[in-house]
């Protein structure tokens, strides 16, 4: 991460400073819940209705979502029946395209019992 600062005139450099602090430490606390959910199994829907479930293996800062292992699966008409998966493997979501991001509980559990 890198920023420049421009320190208006007038202000107090401590009180910049302590805001670049604040801002490194979001930053790395971000970057940590990130990185936690690597390889974690993720269910992300789309806005044209389709649902992709995979490994958790990439984003940028455009919100881009690389699956990997990745299965879709189409928006039912039916309620009671999902239909069969489409097997993707490597997929590319676009961020413009997410409407949400659900992680697999069972995903969660298991590295934090198998520490």
């Amino acid at each position: 991460m890198r920023s420049e600062y421009v320190v208006p005139q007038g202000t107090n450099k401590i009180v910049m400073l302590k805001l670049m602090l604040v801002e490194a430490s979001a930053y790395s606390l971000a970057r940590c819940k990130l990185e936690n959910l690597l390889n974690k199994s993720m269910r992300i829907r789309m806005t044209d209705g389709r649902t992709l479930v995979g490994l958790f293996l990439c984003t940028d800062r455009d919100c881009n979502v690389i699956l990997g292992s990745a299965q879709e699966f189409l928006k039912s008409t039916d309620s009671f029946s999902q239909g069969e998966p489409r097997v993707l493997g490597l997929a590319m979501i676009p961020g413009h395209h997410v409407v949400s991001i659900e992680v697999e509980s069972e995903s969660l559990q298991t590295t934090t019992h198998g520490l």
